[in-house]
């Protein structure tokens, strides 16, 4: 046995197998060959149990190898269900009030890197599951009203209900311990039907130079698993339970009343157990599904745990030491995490942290994608329409994908987006540096990044356009690795800045309207933050130059310039990079101040003191929308420091860049003072000299505008009682201030960034508020909160907006935790109160989460707030 550390060097061994199934392959875009792209209804909840999947496979608390040949997940019946429950339930976005959204609840519990232990926890009603409840009141609710989730429903009142806890332990690299506890939480003994079911992705019908997978009886309590591509393995049950077979292939039959080339079809095992059809599962007890079925009876208030073991190895006494195992590697587990937490106060901060890094790690998901395949249904083996053939992500043939990926959430956002993935790295840079390191290189290989330089941004439409956060992610997760390492891994940083200048070209070609350095880039997944959709042209002809585009360019060029620097010391070469860089940065700064030219007709306003999109006009007019929205707080980001020694290093970087402020002294005077000292020794870099960040800042520390208990909205709140209106070209727009979700239309009523906090961008609030205290020392303090006569530095404020951002997570003087909801049981049953949900973003008001409840993606940041 070796340690978790020892197997963090081996970590691609151990990372053969991991938690890489998606909770939701149906209703995505991959699986869809509609002619008109509908994705939602191409695949349906109610189809996905007879459809075998092209691109990837599902499951509940599921794991398989990393190229997904082979599947485990769990199956449960409570015998009143129609169907069995093999993969969680939810909404489409057409159903649901406010959009897509899971109605389960199921809880990521504990993950370490090499996967080596894991524990998740799924709540399994004994009543029948509320399907049609859950649909039709939903429907009934419109937008202005909250969603209706499965605890609202009542089906866990009086504790009638199974906690099922999921565990894995490797105790070698393809080989895995099983265990699932199940626990009657009600008061009357209730049955169970529980079924570990194996399955091969069906590769069969597309990959033709493969032979045929099969999982065969091997004995009483073992089955066989053979394949060519992965090996064999075997699957070793105690309790003996009876095995039912079928294939993982289609029901033609059921969902196009067509004849099945075969008898047996994926959802054979449903139909025995449900429906009593026996003639629907192979009684030669082979295939290539195959589960375990155990029938239990749950005695009340008590558990029983079922016992498993998959290995590539046979095995004679496969639970001989299953316990001492499996408790080893908890014990590790907790070992990893103690040390990692080791100056956390307090137990449920230490618990936090746990389950934000363990909800990262259980979002990762083997994502398979072939552009070109997938448009022409794989080489003419289905039939296409002409329209489809030149439909969504036409631009991208080049893109193939087949690679383990972190995911924003498995089931509301079971798909890459690049600037979540950048947010995902910074998390998991604390616990896993070489995964984070890997996953920002993948998408800027030739095989995702278009031949033009641009991004992928997620599979609904890879040409979107997301803020470009890549680089400052790159060099976050550098620096960070460093620390922790000891050594700097220049050869990542050095690729990575080579395959960023392609993107950034890209962005100043495609993006820059009128080549004056202010950026469009359409809704930079800011969606509905303002007063129009900004992924559409404005009426009239008028454009957007964005206040938000241009800030993101600004900290792009930053980031840039640093990297370059850091190259620079043992390279010269970069030095000239490092300037151009710097440079451009400037001229961004002074675009912001003064666009093309037109004296005064900046981003920033003067008036209300605050940076604001401008609409410009084909003949040149521009109107300021003074909308106080975060967009205008994003250019506190545009931050660097250098240190003094380091300045020092540089001096083909100095002279150069000191030449080009005698040639524009008037953008010197735009920028922070970077070449003077601050009190720390350290130049300071940024779009806000101290007058104009000051005026910022009270404005985002204005508990009437942005400041709320649990962090920085995204909209001011001044528009609750005084919607901001603007009248464009004879169409009439206006926005308000809804500290919740969405009550319009807007990207499809799913978009909610006019005044929930969101927590990536709080935290690159609080970590430039940390940069430019570095520079600033505790000499420079700021009222906070605005008009409450208390003066703070910049680190005393960051460090109290990271309080506020943890007290949605914290327990209140009430036992409560705000982002939790208002739900009693969920708040204080002994059964519920720890478990934490990571939900996409925050009631602006309550601090209540909202949106997708498993997106420890980006809201996983909070692990970074120590």
């Amino acid at each position: 046995m070796m340690n978790e550390k020892s197997k963090l060097s081996n970590a691609k061994e151990w990372r053969t197998w991991g938690p890489y199934l998606s909770d939701r392959q149906w209703g995505g875009v991959r699986e869809d060959y509609s002619e008109r792209g509908d994705a939602w209804q191409a695949v349906s909840h109610d189809m996905a149990r007879s459809k075998a999947y092209r691109w990837g496979e599902e499951g509940i608390g599921g794991i398989s190898d990393n190229e997904q040949y082979l599947c485990l997940a769990l199956a449960l019946w409570n015998g009143k269900d129609p169907i069995l429950k093999e993969r969680f339930f939810g909404l489409t976005n057409y159903e649901g009030n406010h959009g897509e959204d899971v109605k389960e609840l199921y809880y990521y519990l504990d993950n370490i890197p090499s996967h080596s232990y894991m524990r998740m926890l799924y709540k399994y009603p004994q009543e029948a599951f509320p399907y049609n409840d859950l649909v039709k009141e939903n429907h009934r609710r419109t937008r202005k009203e909250e969603e209706y989730e499965i605890i609202d429903t009542g089906v866990f009142n009086n504790d009638r209900y199974f906690d099922v806890f999921i565990e894995y332990a490797k105790n070698a690299e393809k080989d895995i311990l099983i265990k699932y506890t199940v626990h009657n939480r009600g008061d009357a003994d209730a049955p169970l039907h529980l079924l570990p079911t194996l399955w091969f992705r069906n590769t069969m019908e597309w990959q033709n130079s493969y032979s045929r997978p099969e999982i065969s009886k091997q004995d009483a309590g073992t089955l066989l698993l053979k394949t060519q591509q992965i090996g064999d393995y075997y699957f070793y049950t105690e309790g003996a339970p009876s095995f039912l077979f079928t294939e993982n292939e289609t029901n033609y039959s059921r969902l196009y009343n067509i004849p099945n080339p075969s008898p047996f079809v994926k959802d054979g095992i449903n139909q025995y157990l449900v429906e009593g059809d026996h003639a629907s599962v192979n009684q030669s007890e082979t295939g290539t599904k195959a589960a375990a079925w155990f029938q239990l009876q749950v005695p009340a208030k008590k558990s029983i745990t079922v016992r498993m073991r998959l290995s590539n190895e046979a095995n004679i006494h496969p639970f001989e030491k299953f316990t001492e195992i499996m408790e080893l590697q908890q014990q590790m587990a907790d070992e990893f995490y103690e040390e990692k937490t080791r100056t956390l106060g307090s137990d449920d901060e230490k618990n936090i942290f746990r389950q934000a890094c363990s909800g990262m790690l259980w979002n990762k998901q083997f994502y398979y994608f072939n552009i070109e395949k997938w448009l022409n249904a794989d080489e003419g083996r289905t039939p296409v329409a002409a329209i489809r053939k030149n439909g969504r992500n036409i631009e991208w043939k080049h893109l193939i994908a087949a690679d383990v990926i972190s995911m924003p959430d498995k089931w509301e956002f079971p798909w890459f987006a690049a600037w979540d993935l950048a947010f995902h790295c910074i998390t998991l840079a604390e616990i896993d540096t070489d995964f984070a390191k890997k996953q920002l290189s993948l998408l800027l290989k030739d095989n995702y990044m278009h031949p033009n330089g641009q991004l992928p941004a997620y599979e609904w439409n890879f040409s979107d356009v997301n803020p470009p956060v890549h680089a400052l992610a790159t060099w976050k997760v550098y620096c960070r690795d460093r620390e922790i390492n000891g050594v700097a891994d220049k050869r990542f940083l050095e690729q990575a800045f080579h395959k960023l200048m392609l993107n950034f070209t890209w962005w100043v070609n495609r993006k820059d309207h009128e080549e004056n350095n202010i950026f469009e880039g359409g809704f930079l997944g800011l969606d509905n933050i303002g007063i129009f959709d900004r992924s559409e042209p404005l009426p009239g002809g008028d454009f957007l130059e964005q206040a938000d585009g241009t800030s993101w360019m600004a900290v792009y060029s930053l980031n840039m310039m640093r990297m370059a620097l850091e190259l620079a010391i043992s390279d010269s070469v970069y030095e000239d990079l490092a300037s151009k860089f710097g440079k451009h940065f400037f001229y961004i700064a002074g675009a912001m101040a003064n666009m093309s030219g037109m004296d005064g007709e900046g981003l920033w306003d003067d008036q209300d003191e605050f940076y604001y999109d401008v609409i410009k006009k084909p003949d040149g007019k521009v109107n300021r929308v003074r909308l106080r929205s975060i967009v205008g707080l994003i250019p506190l980001f545009a931050v660097e420091i250098i240190e003094e020694s380091q300045w020092k290093q540089l001096p083909g970087f100095l002279a150069d860049m000191f030449s080009f402020f005698k040639q524009r002294p008037d953008l010197a005077l735009l920028v922070s003072r970077w070449e003077e000292k601050g009190g720390n020794n350290k130049h300071l870099l940024s779009l806000l000299r101290g007058h104009r960040m000051k005026c910022l800042l009270r404005r985002m520390l204005d508990e009437t505008e942005f400041l709320s208990p649990y962090g920085i909205r995204s909209l001011s709140k001044v528009y609750k009682d005084h919607p901001f209106s603007l009248s464009l070209n004879s169409k009439y727009f206006s926005v308000t201030y809804n500290p919740a979700e969405s009550d319009i239309d807007m990207f499809g009523g799913n978009s909610n960034w006019r005044g929930p906090v969101w927590m990536p961008l709080n935290y690159l609030i609080i970590q430039s508020l940390y940069r430019f205290q570095e520079y600033y020392t505790d000499d420079f303090k700021v009222e906070y909160p605005t008009n409450s006569g208390t003066y703070l530095s910049l680190r005393e404020i960051a460090d109290a907006l990271a309080g506020r951002l943890k007290a949605l997570f914290l327990k209140n003087a009430d036992g409560a935790r705000p982002g939790s909801g208002y739900n009693s049981k969920v708040q204080l049953d002994q059964h519920f109160k720890n478990h934490i949900l990571f939900y996409e973003y925050f009631n602006g008001d309550t601090g209540k989460g909202m949106g997708a409840s498993h997106q420890t993606g980006w809201t996983g940041l909070i692990a970074n707030l120590k």
